[in-house]
């Protein structure tokens, strides 16, 4: 029971809280559902911690808890998402709704439930980094292919059309971009990746060299050398190698024990953060070519001069924020600002290659 009779303004503002954190309580569970293991058991933590919070405010309201209120419509949401799909968009999400705790200036809220909240945020943060890694190659190029097809078709026609160039013209323009950036963007996506997983795999240990440790001598050998070159000191490298190398002459067979000959640490994490070469290429390429294609949807229409560029900034401008809030949520960063971010870089490059193109055109917008 609480010592305090709150106002009526405080008891509001507390149920509201008791009903965030029975909120957040079901996200937690809903999304242990969907998960095994030691997932599944961070996410059970989570909504354990959040009872305590939950009783906190029981107690406080004490007889004026009354009938259960509706959590805050970002709650619900969220506990809707959970309840259907439990990703790391989810995950980011709810990453992203722990970061905004009002316990810091909330003077009913004790020290210890504002440092819980900031505790949650970073253990989403590291349950959502997992399958971000698992995305980030082929995400990051259709991130990238769409909103450069965007912004630097936009350009493109703005540019055209600000040279003063017939509405025909500026369209073959357009399409002629999205062919050649799309085209362009594929085939660099499909040799970044390929050539860094080539140099990867040019890391990897041999399997030559894995055979080779059966008929090392057992005093006389260098794989002292080759843990020192993987970055173990010289006294964990000699340890290493004694004991690697008494397993395989104790074994009837020779057999070489696993991890004998690891491959550098970070290679596995690293490739698979990159995708397939071809995944991340066709993703490039269909995305840089669906956000080329909006700036040029006017022209196609039959569309030109002032009208045909407004209808094309407004679609782009639609579109960037779109990607720029996606991006924000899965990072965990406030998608409004990336969305501004994205919409501002977009515009600002539209807006210099038109005053380039009054600059050298003869004639200015032809309407």
């Amino acid at each position: 029971m609480s010592s305090l009779t709150p106002s009526p303004q405080d008891a509001r503002r507390w149920r509201r809280y008791l009903a965030d954190e029975r909120a957040e309580a079901q996200v937690y569970r809903n999304l242990a559902e969907r998960r095994e293991g030691e997932e599944r058991e961070i996410l059970l933590g989570l909504a354990e911690a959040e009872k305590r919070h939950e009783q906190h405010w029981v107690d406080l309201l004490g007889d004026e808890v009354g009938k259960p209120v509706r959590a805050g419509f970002r709650n619900r949401a969220l506990g809707a998402l959970a309840q259907r799909f439990g990703s790391v968009f989810v995950l980011a999400l709810a990453q992203n709704a722990e970061s905004r705790t009002p316990y810091f200036a909330e003077a009913a809220a004790t020290p210890q439930m504002a440092a819980d909240e900031m505790i949650h945020e970073e253990v989403l943060r590291g349950l959502a980094a997992r399958g971000r890694a698992q995305m980030t190659g082929n995400f990051r190029a259709a991130v990238f292919g769409a909103n450069d097809g965007l912004v630097s078709n936009l350009a493109l026609v703005m540019g055209m059309a600000g040279t003063g160039a017939g509405p025909g013209v500026v369209l073959a323009a357009g399409i002629a971009g999205l062919l050649a950036g799309a085209l362009s963007m594929g085939a660099g996506e499909y040799i970044s990746v390929q050539s860094a997983r080539e140099l990867l795999a040019a890391s990897r240990t041999s399997d030559g060299a894995r055979d080779a440790l059966s008929e090392l001598d057992l005093e006389e050998n260098e794989l002292m050398l080759v843990y020192r070159s993987r970055g173990m000191s010289p006294g964990e490298a000699s340890v290493k190698a004694r004991e690697v190398m008494s397993a395989v002459h104790g074994h009837p067979e020779r057999a070489v024990p696993s991890g004998a000959m690891p491959d550098a640490e970070v290679d596995v994490d690293r490739e698979e953060a990159m995708g397939s070469a071809v995944g991340a290429a066709s993703s490039s390429f269909a995305f840089f070519a669906s956000g080329a294609l909006i700036p040029v949807l006017p022209f196609l229409f039959g569309m030109s001069g002032y009208a045909a560029l407004a209808v094309a900034a407004v679609l782009v401008g639609v579109a960037l924020m779109i990607t720029g809030s996606v991006v924000g949520l899965l990072s965990g960063a406030s998608p409004l600002r990336r969305a501004l971010r994205q919409l501002a870089i977009g515009y600002g490059a539209a807006v210099v290659t038109y005053l380039l193109g009054l600059a050298f055109g003869a004639t200015g917008l032809v309407g």
